[in-house]
């Protein structure tokens, strides 16, 4: 499957980004292609580009990371959630469940989720490297394969 990775963050550049590093090696290792890869700065506009810009690679699904906390300057999940055509509550769910048994009561503190939008699936999680390990490894990539023929069903 074709996929997109993008970091969102005000700290980060592609030489200082783990986390985007972990979703693209995790799924090229897992036999995905990985279509493109930004990192944009924490803004709606910038996020929305990076999406459109993932539709335009032709990528079947975009991994989000970073944004998803209660800062201030976190706008990803507002953002995504607002284009979204289907949510998945389920994901944010059983990843802040899975977080929890790692991190305990700070994993309520995400706000991860996942939805549709215009034939691709969404992924959006926090931007450390071990919670994107976390929801690369137990989470997408055991779905990501059927969620696409979801998609085009």
């Amino acid at each position: 499957m074709s996929a997109f990775v993008v970091t969102c963050s005000d700290s980060r550049d592609a030489a200082r980004d783990e986390s985007g590093q972990v979703l693209r090696g995790g799924l090229e290792a897992a036999g995905h292609t990985v279509c493109g890869y930004k990192v944009v700065k924490d803004e709606p506009e910038a996020i929305r580009a990076a999406l459109a810009e993932a539709a335009g690679a032709g990528a079947r699904a975009v991994l989000f990371n970073g944004g998803t906390g209660i800062g201030r300057r976190d706008s990803t999940v507002e953002t995504l959630r607002g284009l979204f055509e289907k949510e998945l509550p389920g994901f944010g769910e059983l990843f802040r469940a899975l977080s929890f048994q790692q991190i305990g009561s700070a994993a309520m503190m995400s706000r991860a989720t996942a939805g549709t939008y215009q034939g691709m699936i969404v992924f959006v999680m926090p931007g450390s490297p071990q919670a994107v390990r976390l929801a690369l490894e137990a989470l997408i990539l055991p779905e990501l394969g059927h969620a696409a023929r979801e998609l085009t069903r």
